[in-house]
């Protein structure tokens, strides 16, 4: 594997418990021009920081921390992980291959998830599938990953928004005419919280508020503006 001039940016809740298991996925990496960088709200992650793995503090919210995590980061290609994400060699290899294939492109994967939610998830994937690959609208738990001039001139993730501000950088994105590529392989996330608060009251809020938001962003993509 020679994959390398990579920043990987992960952002950290005040109370996140799942960081360990990812680590020790990113272990896979390469050694050399690598680097982990945590976007954290919150001290206490410091005593994580060696060789490669760095932390950042920002204001709490997501769009906020991993903006704040894109500005330090010192690689080309930045790609951004949630803290429950889970990587294996075959999605190391599709990301290698797609950077090498498309360089200019908003890469993601498949979404896949964990054994760890409530029957049904499969529709759920099977609807992530459908989102990302016919609409063309992947969510940042699919681990989006571009280059950082390309970040910085989309604007980086709308800090402003109250939600989905995942959702809204690929809309950007394909204002600006930058490609949106599937890398092929599965990223394997948690279901825990359809779990914890109910599939169906979880699954039904999710869909309700992305394409409250699509909507306008479908319209403003139609006109050109």
């Amino acid at each position: 594997m020679t994959l390398g001039n990579l920043s990987i940016i992960i952002p950290l809740g005040p109370e996140e418990d799942q960081l360990a298991p990812l680590l020790d996925d990113l272990r896979l990496l390469p050694s050399r021009d690598v680097e982990i960088i945590l976007a954290a709200c919150t001290d206490g992650f410091q005593a994580l920081e060696r060789d490669r793995l760095r932390v950042v503090t920002a204001e709490q919210g997501r769009a906020r921390q991993q903006n704040a995590g894109a500005r330090a980061a010192k690689y080309d290609n930045l790609w951004f992980l949630h803290a429950d994400s889970r990587i294996d060699p075959a999605v190391l290899d599709a990301l290698e291959k797609a950077l090498a294939d498309a360089p200019r492109a908003l890469h993601y994967f498949h979404l896949k998830f964990d054994r760890d939610g409530p029957g049904g998830m499969w529709l759920n994937e099977w609807g992530g599938r459908f989102r990302s690959q016919v609409l063309g609208l992947p969510f940042g738990d699919q681990g989006f990953c571009l280059r950082r001039d390309i970040f910085e001139r989309l604007g980086g993730f709308p800090e402003q928004a109250p939600y989905g501000e995942d959702h809204l950088l690929v809309w950007h994105a394909r204002r600006a005419g930058v490609a949106i590529r599937c890398a092929g392989a599965a990223l394997t996330t948690s279901a825990r919280k359809y779990k914890t608060y109910g599939w169906r009251r979880v699954t039904m809020t999710y869909q309700f508020l992305w394409i409250r938001q699509a909507w306008p962003e479908f319209w403003k993509f139609i006109r050109g503006g």
